[in-house]
């Protein structure tokens, strides 16, 4: 039985990694520091033999007995109104973080693969964005403690693939969705859905020509999974290339969940990117990925989710005024 580590594991995308790697057989050991993460998120997991969970910051040193076959680093805060609350340690997880799992993985001679992001490209001149697209990043922006940590993540990877020999992926996650994601963690998708489920308008940020590529989270894990088992060590963009505006997009919320609100306009938040489309032209020559999930259904599944949620969930606010908070 293959054996691997998980951070991030209770996470969206970390608890549905634990869930996808349980079914391939793996042994697997989850790994988070509850900072974003929710126990719900694995708690199906806790009597199966095969996986077990250490509450820890992977900031610090990270020790694991026995052998250790596969890394996956998820952990990292990943909604802007997370890594605007707490910039210091999304800083400290993309580099400190990534340090000690390369010296894990180094140690134990695993393979590992680093989650990074769309937003290493910044707001981008280039599109769709593909891998070789260097960026167009603000350092010293709202968002730029997110997509420096990311930059960095990925520096720090290719350079203990080229000087220790490492074996070493890397994902470029564009946005996606499903169950699990938090309802009012400032992105889109929740945020659109929860405002519909409370029966306020929709809050569109900019005039909603800016545009976003949506990718369910059962074809990003997908796409994980091939990438983690390819021998392919340089980036690679793993998301759904249907572009769709914000305006339009809201309307699509409107339509799904049945609801009589308005769109509302605000200003546009500081470096927000203006585009988001990813060419996956790599991932389907090397993994023979694409997405399969259409919008609609993967809209209505997640729909279905949140409507599922406890009603005080429904109200819960990350913060009492996201509009003036993410302009500090």
């Amino acid at each position: 039985m293959k054996t691997i580590l998980i951070t991030g594991a209770a996470g969206f995308l970390g608890s549905h990694l634990c869930d996808r790697f349980i079914r391939e057989g793996f042994r697997v050991i989850g790994m988070d520091n509850l900072i974003t993460g929710d126990l719900k998120n694995i708690e199906h997991l806790f009597q199966l033999p095969e996986f077990e969970f250490y509450r820890h910051d992977v900031s610090k040193f990270v020790h694991v007995t026995g052998k250790l076959d596969y890394i996956l680093h998820f952990a990292s805060p990943a909604s802007p109104i997370d890594y605007l609350k707490i910039p210091i340690q999304t800083l400290k997880v993309g580099s400190l973080g990534t340090h000690n799992l390369l010296g894990l993985a180094r140690s134990k001679g695993a393979t590992i693969l680093v989650a990074s992001t769309s937003e290493v490209y910044g707001d981008p001149t280039v599109h769709p964005q593909t891998e070789d697209y260097w960026g167009n990043v603000n350092p010293v922006g709202p968002r730029g403690v997110y997509d420096e940590a990311k930059r960095f993540q990925e520096a720090m990877t290719m350079a203990y693939h080229t000087y220790h020999g490492v074996d070493t992926r890397i994902i470029r996650i564009f946005n996606t969705y499903g169950p699990r994601m938090r309802l009012n963690d400032g992105r889109v998708l929740p945020a659109f859905i929860g405002q519909a489920l409370r029966g306020e308008d929709l809050t569109v940020f900019g005039d909603g020509h800016q545009t976003r590529s949506f990718c369910y989270v059962d074809d990003l894990i997908e796409g994980i999974y091939r990438l983690l088992l390819s021998n392919y060590h340089r980036p690679v963009n793993i998301g759904n290339p249907d572009e769709i505006t914000i305006g339009e997009f809201a309307e699509e919320i409107i339509k799904l969940t049945g609801t009589e609100q308005k769109v509302v306009y605000k200003p546009l938040p500081k470096d927000d990117p203006m585009q988001r489309q990813p060419d996956i032209t790599k991932a389907r020559e090397l993994l023979d990925w694409e997405p399969k999930v259409n919008r609609a259904d993967g809209l209505k599944i997640t729909y279905d989710y949140f409507r599922s949620l406890p009603q005080e969930q429904l109200y819960k606010k990350e913060h009492k005024n996201f509009e003036e908070f993410i302009r500090k």
